[in-house]
């Protein structure tokens, strides 16, 4: 089975829930390498020969559309990552459709194409935005890589459904990959997950969700290929969480392309129907709790 490979398009200062991260009021102000890394990404993508999916945020898209230009030029499947890089549970459900219509309405007037794929900020979807894959739908959205099956900072949802399937028979859902360790749930594939645990344990780990019959969703961030970027005057555990292992993200990255096959969104839908040919969200799921909490590196 192949892997989705995906890459969340936003700048170094798209940090959450940081009380020194810019009000997007600043963001033109800031100096961007959204650019260059992006372009390094495209780059050791064409060298692999690998199309994967690229969740642009509205405002990167709509300041850069040569960027969203360039991957599609290159084969790789645009999709969004919202405007203006907010977390769910903080917006009402027609501020939340507002800003998804607005993403995707951009990078549709860029690439002239349907854009069927979301993903939400810092996986920010949790029970107390019941409205959010009804809203997504509303918008027009097909898909959606957002829900994360396991404590953390920004929320999570407990949820007996790992692999991709069927939400109310219209959204096929993607949540993001964990694997049990132990009888709990860690992620090892995306983020600060993939940037603190070895490589020996991310291959490990890969290769037991793929022995389950699931896909590993892996997912990288533009700046984690720049250790030399910017940083955001943050505290001591979150600058970890933010920054650890910035150096060992391309070697990683690098390594996964070579030893896994990996694919877009798109394509995987394409090719293994039988994940969605009936609806799997027959119980509705509730918030985790706070106990045992994995932290949060994303």
């Amino acid at each position: 089975m192949k892997s989705i490979m995906s890459v969340d398009v936003e700048d170094w200062f798209h940090i959450l829930e940081a009380a020194s991260a810019p009000d997007i009021s600043q963001w033109d102000s800031l100096p961007s390498r959204v650019e260059r890394n992006f372009h390094k990404l495209l780059d050791l993508f064409s060298e692999k020969n690998v199309r994967v999916t690229c969740f642009f945020l509205g405002y990167v898209a709509e300041r850069y559309p040569r960027l969203v230009k360039e991957a599609l030029d290159r084969g790789h499947e645009i999709a969004s990552h919202g405007y203006a890089h907010r977390l769910i549970y903080t917006l009402t459900p027609q501020a939340f459709l507002d800003d998804v219509r607005k993403s995707k309405e951009i990078l549709e007037g860029i690439t002239g194409q349907a854009v069927n794929g979301y993903r939400a900020p810092g996986f920010s979807v949790t029970a107390e935005t019941p409205w959010f894959f009804e809203k997504l739908v509303e918008a027009g959205y097909r898909y959606d890589s957002s829900v994360f099956p396991a404590p953390r900072q920004h929320g999570g949802l407990s949820t007996n459904k790992f692999a991709p399937h069927l939400i109310a028979d219209q959204l096929k859902e993607f949540p993001i990959t964990v694997a049990d360790v132990l009888g709990k749930h860690f992620c090892f594939f995306g983020g600060g997950y993939l940037r603190l645990f070895p490589y020996s344990v991310v291959r490990q780990m890969s290769r037991k969700v793929l022995g389950e019959n699931r896909p590993v969703i892996f997912y990288i961030h533009p700046r984690e290929i720049d250790p030399d970027h910017p940083r955001l005057s943050l505290g001591l555990t979150r600058t970890f969480k933010s920054y650890v292992n910035l150096k060992t993200t391309e070697a990683k990255l690098r390594n996964i392309l070579d030893e896994f096959q990996v694919t877009t969104f798109a394509e995987f839908i394409a090719e293994n129907p039988s994940f969605f040919t009936e609806p799997s969200s027959r119980r509705k799921p509730t918030t985790v709790t706070t106990d045992n909490r994995v932290a949060e590196t994303a």
